[in-house]
């Protein structure tokens, strides 16, 4: 493993460097990697491992747009998209990238095709971190791992493409085999991921459902209206709203960030900006550290877990989702970005 230091403390990740894709085709080469789920990962999981070489399989139900959308990026029924449950009778690896509740659901009828000897593999420590609530407990002769790419299927995908990586945690949560460490790892070099940082399956989830409900989504979304609605409720136009609170953010601040980091971006600011963001910023810390704090402290508990579960198991879950999503859809700011992404000039 590679040693990187993070500003004075060290940490042991895995790079393309000492384990490259050749050796990731060797240690599974005689595995057959069954992908079962077509929504969020796997579509990017199972293409990338496609293309790096590997022996894919996907298992989707027959009939629904995830199946038409596996048929459109080339998988084949009967030689590569299969039932289901054919899938996961031919796999030697199972990928479970389903959903939290679609997971609970199918968990009896995975639970009977995990023979001695297969790989469980999983993105997200959910199912097996709180197996009280979702009765996802593997047995005990099958090694249990995860890959959690640091991005969407759709993201990982891309940058894919682009012939880059997005970084990926990995996991260990059962070693029957005793190969589940090295063939997680193959796993992650073949997903596409830029480097590997070891985890398990606990700190997982509980840094996942932290950063989802914080600055990945809930807390972002929650400050740009905030903004947004100051700026609009002081008489200026959706325009401008919009442009100083997302657009700003997003095409052109974000992008130095991601290229060189914050402190980069700071000094590629005018001063007045630098001025600004340094008084300021402290004073956001401290209002938001305690919210952060209650919301850890939830997911630690396993309350959000719950609320997560029992909400998505509902009957109604879809329709209810869509009336939530509804609200953010056509929300004034919201329909003002339909409107300023639409103005993009193409280029030339």
């Amino acid at each position: 493993m590679a040693k990187l230091n993070f500003g004075g403390v060290e940490e042991e990740v895995v790079t393309r460097e000492e384990f490259p894709l050749e050796k990731a085709r060797e240690v599974l080469g005689n595995e057959t990697i069954a992908v079962i789920g077509y929504g969020v990962q796997g579509p990017g999981q199972s293409l990338n491992m496609r293309d790096n070489g590997f022996n894919v399989i996907v298992g989707q139900r027959k009939g629904g747009k995830s199946w038409d959308k596996a048929v459109a990026d080339g998988w084949v029924p009967g030689e590569t998209l299969f039932e289901i449950e054919e899938a996961l009778q031919k796999g030697t690896i199972i990928c479970y990238l389903l959903s939290d509740a679609a997971q609970i659901e199918l968990w009896p009828t995975v639970k009977q095709y995990l023979t001695p000897g297969k790989s469980l593999y999983f993105s997200h420590g959910f199912g097996v971190t709180y197996k009280d609530q979702t009765g996802i407990v593997p047995p005990a002769d099958v090694d249990v791992y995860l890959v959690a790419p640091k991005g969407s299927g759709t993201s990982l995908r891309r940058l894919f493409v682009e012939g880059k990586g997005l970084n990926s945690s990995f996991a260990v949560f059962q070693d029957a085999t005793g190969k589940a460490r090295e063939k997680c790892i193959a796993m992650g070099i073949g997903v596409g991921s830029g480097y590997l940082f070891e985890t398990d399956f606990y700190r997982e989830v509980t840094s996942d459902l932290t950063g989802e409900r914080g600055t990945l989504m809930g807390a972002i979304q929650g400050i740009f209206a905030a903004q947004y609605e100051v700026l609009r409720s002081n008489g200026h136009s959706p325009s401008e709203a919009f442009n100083e609170t997302v657009e700003e953010l997003t095409q052109s601040l974000m992008p130095l960030v991601a290229e060189n980091g914050m402190d980069w971006m700071y000094a590629n600011c005018s001063t007045t900006a630098q001025r600004g963001a340094l008084d300021w910023w402290k004073p956001f810390r401290d209002a938001t550290k305690p919210v952060f704090e209650q919301l850890y402290n939830s997911v630690k508990s396993g309350e959000q877990a719950r609320i997560s579960i029992t909400r998505n198991s509902q009957s109604d879950y879809r329709e209810k989702l869509e009336e939530e999503l509804r609200e953010l859809r056509e929300s004034e700011m919201w329909q003002a970005g339909t409107t300023v992404r639409s103005l993009r000039p193409e280029r030339s």
